[in-house]
């Protein structure tokens, strides 16, 4: 696909995510009931656990596409890679943001160090780290394969992110839809997190594709550029 189709879909995507994201909110205030012990802070669930989502697809994919990057040394995906890494950032501000205001609610403090908190951190400072690698070499293709190398060890820390509240005791409550016998959440607000988590990962790849398109222009400029003065 061109990179003006690319950036085509891109916009299409963000758009629709979007216009989920308004839905959402609408659901979120005029259609699902009131959870009882919490509270309308409850609501900020429907944001903070897909934004949680979305932020490790992103780092998934970047750690995916970098180590294919590794094996195949294909500047596409080193860009890909850099577009995913970005978008999980996005996110994962959402989530380290949404999650200490219902914190501060639901247990009577905006941080603590338990070790789901502890370990999402973690993996935000990681990727923080991946972009700091790129930049601190002098070869920027030493760079990106460092950086590659940080992505796929930053994201075997998700899995322990995830069963982090198995593992140890925690404030976070133990999973309620990723489970073995099956979500436990009452009809309308798994229905709205199942929206909330269409809308937040489409729009992360309206996203990406919108950075990766741009990403592709710039590269493009950079050879012309290097063709004219040589």
């Amino acid at each position: 696909m061109s990179v003006a189709g690319i950036r085509r879909a891109g916009t299409s995507l963000t758009l629709l995510g979007l216009a989920g994201l308004i839905l959402v909110y609408w659901m979120s205030f005029f259609w699902v009931p009131t959870e009882v012990s919490q509270g309308v802070a409850q609501r900020i669930f429907y944001v903070h656990v897909p934004a949680a989502w979305t932020c490790f697809l992103a780092f998934g994919l970047c750690a995916l596409t970098s180590g294919m990057y590794l094996w195949l040394r294909d500047e596409r995906l080193d860009r890909a890679a850099v577009s995913a890494a970005e978008g999980g950032l996005i996110f994962g501000t959402i989530m380290l943001t949404s999650g200490p205001l219902w914190g501060r609610i639901a247990w009577g403090t905006y941080w603590t160090w338990e070790p789901r908190l502890t370990l999402t951190l973690l993996l935000y400072f990681i990727f923080l780290g991946y972009f700091m690698v790129r930049g601190s070499s002098e070869s920027p293709e030493r760079g990106k394969r460092f950086a590659a190398v940080v992505a796929i060890v930053g994201v075997l820390d998700i899995p322990f992110i995830h069963l982090s509240v198995l593992w140890f005791r925690s404030l976070h409550p133990q999973p309620v839809v990723v489970k073995p016998e099956g979500p436990t959440l009452p009809g309308e607000m798994l229905t709205l997190l199942l929206t909330s988590l269409a809308a937040f990962t489409v729009l992360f790849f309206g996203l990406f594709l919108l950075r990766y398109a741009l990403g592709g222009l710039r590269s493009d400029l950079e050879i012309r550029s290097r063709q004219l003065v040589a």
